[in-house]
């Protein structure tokens, strides 16, 4: 019998998560049937979906949810030889018994000098909302003037990148020195620390004094107020997440934004990467080539060892990563 490690959660989320949340576990599996394989996580996902995701998906009790990039130990489904990785959205536990419905094999030709964990990453999930964030909804021109908030984590950074690759004016917001500074590398024609500038208004008009053609929003409250304010006439704005307001006990009230929002006409559409589920192989493809022509470059955040995962995840929620926060079992 094989075991396996599972977090799940104990109680759903009341405010910003804690370690009395989550409860290690330790359960046998089943032999395999007919068709079905064995799984041995390498890289576990973390990410801010998870936190308002977890109360809607998730019952009290159940293994917390993610996505991981699996190894087959042994197989029962010769679509899923032995030896060959997946990503699983099997959540956080170390082993699982799959039929292969809720699995993607990770192309046979991953070149040997990319990490795997790039397939939670850059060429996974975080690089599709990225791409198609650009591509379907704002519909991004060379030429344009994009905004980016979180602009350091693992959406953030791609989404950056894909902009200036498609040659446009590039402006980041994030939560230190250090993520700023990285920004800055990663080739950002401006970014600042929103919490050191002394107004979200004039950083953004200092950053862009024409305004922005485009805005890619992941983290909603005081920061989308701000930038409405600052889109051009027939602006767009894709909304991709909220991370400022998923530890909120009480809904938070910003100024009703119908009047910019009419007065601008601009579009604002939110969206998720499993829209465009026909574009994924095509698209992954893509972002792969980016990255061996050195034009997407990517950074991790690491966190090594299974136990640690509830501790990776509030401190991604605390904004500790630059880039992509993984755990390496």
């Amino acid at each position: 019998m094989v075991q396996a490690k599972t977090w799940t959660l104990v109680k759903h989320f009341d405010g910003f998560p804690k370690d009395s949340d989550f409860k290690l576990k330790v359960e046998e599996l089943p032999a395999l049937k007919n068709g079905e394989m064995l799984l041995e996580a390498v890289f576990l996902s973390v990410d801010p979906y998870m936190r308002p995701y977890s109360r809607v998906q998730m019952k009290e009790g159940d293994v917390m949810i993610g996505t991981q990039v699996a190894k087959v130990l042994q197989s029962k489904n010769p679509a899923f030889p032995v030896g060959s990785h997946v990503v699983s959205g099997g959540g956080w536990r170390t082993h699982t018994v799959s039929d292969g419905a809720d699995l993607t094999l990770i192309m046979p030709n991953w070149p040997k000098d990319v990490p795997r964990s790039l397939a939670l990453g850059t060429i996974g999930m975080p690089g599709l909302t990225a791409l198609f964030g650009i591509e379907e909804v704002l519909g991004l021109q060379k030429g344009e003037t994009l905004l980016v908030n979180a602009a350091a984590g693992a959406v953030g950074t791609v989404v950056g990148q894909i902009a200036k690759i498609k040659g446009c004016k590039v402006v980041g917001s994030a939560g230190s020195d250090a993520k700023v500074a990285y920004l800055k590398e990663l080739g950002f024609d401006e970014a600042f620390n929103y919490k050191t500038v002394g107004s979200l208004d004039e950083a953004l008009k200092k950053a862009s004094p024409e305004g922005y053609d485009c805005f890619f929003e992941n983290v909603g409250g005081p920061f989308w107020t701000a930038a409405t304010q600052q889109m051009k006439l027939l602006g767009r704005i894709a909304v991709c997440g909220g991370i400022a307001t998923y530890n909120d006990t009480t809904t938070k009230t910003c100024p009703y934004p119908h009047p910019v929002i009419i007065s601008k006409q601009l579009k604002v559409e939110g969206f998720i990467p499993a829209r465009w589920q026909h574009k994924h192989p095509e698209s992954l493809k893509r972002l792969m080539g980016w990255v061996k022509e050195g034009k997407l470059k990517y950074r991790e955040h690491v966190t090594k060892g299974f136990d640690n995962m509830p501790a990776a995840f509030m401190g991604l929620l605390q904004g500790e990563n630059i880039g992509k926060a993984v755990i390496a079992v």
